[in-house]
């Protein structure tokens, strides 16, 4: 079978783009040579007839083929000087045409280009029939790599589509499924079934982006395109090339970062929304709910509110009634919105006296840290950037020119004062190293962080940031929240909302019974019943009916325990969560 195979790999390579010069330059120095041994066979019979022997022309060939190879036989020899002399000149061309030329320009010209052909044949350049509600990925790096490794995670088939074949047998060695293609080519997203798939997810430069849009927008007319974009001007050419939904990433993660700014007459930012369902969260950090227990704090009777989680300094825990919070906490609440106002209202304060106008220190300038001071002045919070840069495009914003590093430029943008440190720079080793020095000069600050890997999240809390905000994580939550509305909202990097649809197991029992909790590390924080109506943050005594919808709280691994135990649901055709 592998000699069949053989000759249809060989005809294959021949017709590759690149095989007709590999094949010209092969063919030249094939020439060359023959021409090389009939000049010296010729050349042989005149010498031989000089020394008086004779000898057939089949006989100067093999002469010249052995000497040349360097086998020298020694059963025809010269005897004469001239003789001997042409003997050294066939042997040294010899050496270099068979032994150096020869293998170097067969590997470069054939078999070094038939490798590669091979490599490229081991990356699929088509996806079998009948695949549906596949996600298709262009891009490879490494914030593409987390959004494939977290769509992995929630068992959504996911293929990264790559031109370079290099890139593509990487991708495959580390587990991921990866199909082959021009980028640009209508007949690329053909083959990879890009009508019956869920969505194409693009994470390319704004240019590329354009032409893969349209290209895959001709092959698939009704399949959900999401993108990336670099440049906000870019938005409307994607959106005309054919793309459903631009997100300017950067922008996102400004517009966080700066809803998690302390303020003590606003404290509570509203993570997400499923329905009346209303998920946010509120640093403790310099309100009276410091030093207390959450019994003590009496926040449910007060205000209706649900406390399901806790973070402290990036450990995510349950709350029970004798959960210390300190000045690291950050408290994850449920309620309706109105419930949510309450509770903002009873922790906030008026602001001190002449803190008002102290600016938030935002070290970085680039594309996050001007969305942060952006953000901060539409509410009316001064803030003032730091970066090397002396010129950005801040606008009216305050800008101190200088190394983050450097104590005296923190001093003039008064870190001594400010309450909150934002630090916003795309490399996440000089993220952990502003960290700690902020963390040393202000033990008392609120330290918001920019990490652009999730690896680097456990280490930028342990440097001493408040919270971190991962860019990665923004990726995957923005596709995954896209990709399955009411059934799933990622959170951040580990927190996630997530349904259930009561079957047997569950039906007909209360929710203290179930000992859902208990067993999972799973909240839940609403149940919608029958005939639609969303039970926020339901009784212990709520007796779960067959079909009743349950909305859960939980990181990865809770949610993990939890599909083992009761099951998943399998469709994903309900929308009302709110995803902006």
């Amino acid at each position: 079978m592998r000699m069949k195979y053989l000759p249809s790999q060989i005809m294959t390579f021949l017709h590759e783009r690149g095989a007709k010069h590999n094949i010209i330059v092969l063919r030249r120095f094939f020439i060359t040579l023959c021409v090389m041994i009939a000049a010296y066979s010729v050349i042989f019979h005149w010498l031989m007839e000089y020394e008086g022997k004779e000898h057939s022309w089949i006989t100067g060939v093999y002469w010249t083929l052995t000497v040349m190879s360097t086998l020298g036989f020694g059963d025809i020899t010269f005897s004469s000087d001239p003789g001997r002399i042409f003997s050294i000149i066939v042997l040294m061309s010899g050496v270099i045409f068979f032994l150096i030329m020869m293998p170097f320009t067969f590997i470069q010209h054939f078999y070094m280009p038939w490798l590669e052909s091979q490599k490229k044949d081991m990356v699929p350049r088509r996806l079998p029939a009948g695949i549906r509600g596949h996600v298709l990925i262009v891009g490879s790096g490494p914030i593409t790599l987390n959004l494939a490794d977290d769509l992995a995670r929630h068992g959504i088939r996911r293929v990264l589509l790559c031109n370079d074949p290099q890139t593509g047998l990487d991708l495959l060695d580390q587990g991921y499924e990866v199909a082959a293609g021009d980028h640009d080519d209508v007949k690329t997203y053909q083959k990879l079934h890009a009508d019956t798939a869920a969505m194409l997810v693009v994470m390319d430069t704004d240019i590329r982006s354009t032409n893969i849009v349209f290209s895959a927008r001709e092959a698939a007319p009704q399949v959900i395109i999401a993108a990336g974009v670099e440049n906000p001007d870019a938005t409307d050419i994607l959106r005309l090339a054919g793309c459903n939904r631009v997100f300017q990433f950067h922008n996102v993660l400004g517009e966080a970062m700066a809803r998690r700014v302390v303020r003590s007459s606003q404290r509570a930012s509203i993570m997400g929304r499923f329905g009346r369902l209303v998920v946010a969260e509120a640093p403790v950090m310099h309100s009276s709910l410091a030093g207390k227990t959450l019994l003590e704090c009496s926040l449910r009777e007060r205000t209706g509110i649900n406390v399901v989680g806790v973070w402290d300094r990036g450990a995510f825990q349950l709350p029970g009634p004798h959960t210390m919070l300190t000045e690291s906490s950050v408290l994850v609440v449920a309620g309706t919105e109105k419930q949510v106002r309450m509770f903002d209202r009873l922790i906030s304060e008026p602001e001190k006296t002449g803190m008002e106008n102290v600016p938030v220190v935002i070290l970085g300038g680039g594309r996050v840290g001007l969305a942060v001071a952006r953000n901060l002045a539409r509410r009316k919070i001064p803030a003032v950037i730091v970066d090397r840069q002396p010129h950005i495009n801040s606008g009216a914003i305050p800008h101190v020119h200088g190394d983050a590093a450097d104590l005296a430029v923190l001093e003039k943008a008064g870190i001594r004062k400010t309450r909150t440190i934002i630090i916003t720079t795309h490399d996440d080793d000089a993220n952990i190293y502003l960290t700690i020095y902020s963390r040393r000069l202000r033990p008392d600050a609120q330290i918001l962080c920019r990490a652009s890997l999730d690896r680097n999240v456990n280490g930028l809390h342990s440097a001493g940031a408040d919270q971190v905000l991962s860019l990665a994580s923004l990726v995957s939550n923005s596709i995954i929240n896209l990709l399955a509305p009411d059934k799933m909202m990622m959170l951040n990097e580990r927190l996630l909302v997530f349904r259930y649809t009561i079957r047997g197991q569950l039906q007909g029992k209360s929710l203290m019974e179930c000992g859902i909790r208990n067993k999972t590390k799973c909240s839940v924080l609403a149940v919608r019943d029958h005939t639609g109506t969303m039970h926020v943050n339901p009784d212990p005594g709520y007796m779960f009916a067959l079909g009743d919808a349950l909305y859960l709280i939980g990181d990865s691994e809770a949610e993990e325990r939890f599909r083992e135990r009761y099951g998943i649901d399998s469709d994903l055709a309900c929308a009302d969560a709110d995803l902006s």
